[in-house]
Formats: structure tokens, C-alpha cells, sequence
């Protein structure tokens, strides 16, 4: 695959930016319940509002749109709009028999986006990041406190799922899986067994990213591993790059980025919050305040791509981009 020298010369180069938040900016357009159905699923028995993903089929237009914001913005790779794409995830709306069309149609949508960019500006190709979320079930915890030893999902269950989400993202045009807010690392064990399952039967090669979570102040993520641990668990499977993003803002995040940093051989990468959430749950650090915590990464030496996670929207990238242009990468 071509596709995969593109991406492994351009890492080399220059630090790659990772787009922001999908769920920040479709919060703009205050979607209605109708909205999320559609013409499609105006009949649906259960209620579809918030279920982000959907939007790749019923309001295409928006999830274009905030692709082609975050390019403008000075982004190398967009996530496919695919966080909730799988069909454990998709149960809690009954949808699980959609997610071969949602992942497919949502890699569609931002394939012909980047293109589009990299049409415009060969010099700068632009690369799509299929987004594989950890689910809403966790193989290492019982969600129930009085039964430590019940299990609400195995293992075999996730690897069958991610499988699903895996090959209809190939079959959308992804150049990179990314393994994203892991807060479970058996859970991110499944999906990487199934993407090499997939690699396997397909004869294939396609650049794996990874990026966990560390949940709080602990400094570990929410199954109790420390950022060694972590990168212990995966360290087997060859990965373009390994890093943070989610739970933390930039600041919170760069001690366990250092360590990262450290200990790997893996290009690293980082997207993190737009600082810690308000008394209301909102995200309010600034673009200007983001780029200076970002940019102590960069004179540090830390990273390889570089985004944001929640609360984040193209003019914190446009920062972001600004000053990473003006960095060399991190050696590995």
C-alpha cells in the first residue's frame, strides 16, 4: 500500500497535527432529535439523539464540513467520525446491525475531504486516521461492586466486534487505525488482535496508532496501569505510534508524556483535553493558552503528532499547527 510510505515519510519530516474534538463541533449545529433521524430512521423505535456516529448517514454534509475545518486549520490527519463504531457500543441504540455502513460511509466521507486537500496542496498530503473507540464495556473490571469477579463483556466478544469496525473502516479508504481513549489496555489488546487478524487474512499493511488514557491524577489508566505497563502491553504489536489523549489537559499530561517519550521506540503522539472541565463540565482553556502548554512538548522534544481531545475545535489546531511548524519532530 502506497498510502503507508506517504504517511511513515511524512512523520519523518515534521511533526504531524491530529485534528480536534468531532463532539465539540457538532454541538454547533444544536441538532434535533429529527435531525439525528432523518428521513431514514424518522420512525425509529428508540430515541437516536447523541448518537454522533449516525450523523455520517443522516446529516453527511455537517461531518464534511467539520473535516474540511480542521484541514483548513492546518491538519495532517482527520479521525473518521466512527468514536462509537462498533456493535457493543451501538446496542444502546439498537443500531448494531449499522455499524459495517456507518464505519464505511463515515471513512467515505473523510477520505474525499482529504483528498480533496491533497489535491490542492500535494506538498501537504493529508491522511485519514480511522477513530476505533474503547466501547462502553470494559474486559478488566466488574462494572458491578459487589460481584468483582462478573465480567459484562469477554474478550473474544470485543476481538469479533472491532473486527467488524476494522474491516469496514479498510474498506472506506483509512490510511491509519487509531486505537484511541484506552482506558481498558485488554480491551485495546482485543482491537489489535483483531486489526492483525484482519492484516493477516487481507495480506496487508496498514499503520497502527495507539493512545490510551491516563484517567487521573494517579497517573494511570483506568485498569491501574502505570504508562510503563501500558506501553509493556503493546509494545508487541508494531505500531507506527504510541501516545495520551483524553481525561487530562495539556499541562496534566506532559510529566506521563515524558515518561513515554523515554521508554519508547514508537513515534509518539498526544491529544489532549483543552484543559480540565468547569463546574459545568465545559472545556473553556483558550487557543492562545493550549499552544503555550503545547509548545513546552515541542521544545522538549516529546512528540511526533500532536491534536486535541475534547473541547477542542479548529482554532485550537490552527494554534497547534502554528507552532509545530516551527519544531523538529521527536527521534526516534
Amino acid at each position: 500500500m502506497s498510502i503507508m510510505s506517504d504517511i511513515k515519510q511524512e512523520i519523518q519530516k515534521r511533526i504531524l497535527v491530529l485534528d480536534g474534538a468531532m463532539g465539540t463541533m457538532l454541538q454547533r449545529y444544536k441538532f434535533t432529535e429529527e435531525d439525528f433521524r432523518g428521513e431514514r430512521f424518522k420512525d425509529y423505535p428508540t430515541s437516536l439523539k447523541g448518537n454522533n456516529d449516525l450523523l455520517s448517514l443522516t446529516q453527511p454534509e455537517a461531518i464534511a464540513e467539520v473535516h474540511r475545518l480542521y484541514f483548513e486549520a492546518g491538519a495532517d490527519i482527520v479521525e473518521t467520525n466512527t468514536f462509537s463504531g462498533t456493535s457493543i457500543a451501538m446496542a444502546d441504540y439498537s443500531m448494531e446491525d449499522l455499524v459495517y455502513e456507518l464505519n464505511f460511509e463515515s471513512a467515505k466521507i473523510a477520505r474525499k475531504v482529504a483528498d480533496q486537500f491533497t489535491k490542492e496542496n500535494p506538498e501537504k498530503p493529508r491522511f485519514v486516521a480511522g477513530s476505533i473507540g474503547p466501547t462502553n464495556k470494559t474486559a478488566s473490571l466488574s462494572p458491578d461492586v459487589n460481584r468483582p469477579e462478573f465480567r459484562a463483556i469477554t474478550f473474544d466478544e470485543l476481538r469479533i466486534a472491532y473486527k467488524q469496525q476494522v474491516e469496514a473502516l479498510i474498506d472506506g479508504g483509512v490510511d491509519v487505525l487509531l486505537v484511541e481513549t484506552i482506558f481498558d489496555t485488554l480491551n485495546a489488546k482485543a482491537a489489535l488482535f483483531a486489526i492483525e487478524e484482519v492484516k493477516e487474512e487481507r495480506n496487508i499493511d496498514i499503520p497502527i496508532m495507539v493512545s490510551g488514557t491516563i484517567t487521573d491524577a494517579s497517573g494511570r489508566t483506568l485498569s491501574g496501569q502505570t504508562v510503563e505497563a501500558f506501553l509493556t502491553s503493546i509494545s508487541h504489536v508494531p505500531l507506527l505510534s504510541v501516545g495520551f489523549n483524553c481525561a487530562l489537559g495539556a499541562e496534566q499530561l506532559q510529566p506521563y508524556l515524558q515518561r513515554l517519550s523515554n521508554e519508547t521506540e514508537f513515534y509518539t503522539s498526544a491529544h489532549p483535553n483543552a484543559g480540565l472541565p468547569n463546574a459545568f463540565g465545559e472545556y473553556d482553556q483558550s487557543p492562545k493558552e493550549m499552544q503555550v502548554l503545547i509548545e513546552n512538548y515541542l521544545k522538549d522534544g516529546l512528540i511526533n503528532i500532536i491534536g486535541g481531545c475534547c473541547g477542542t475545535n479548529p482554532e485550537h489546531i490552527k494554534a497547534i499547527a502554528e507552532v509545530a511548524k516551527n519544531y523538529k519532530p521527536r527521534l526516534v
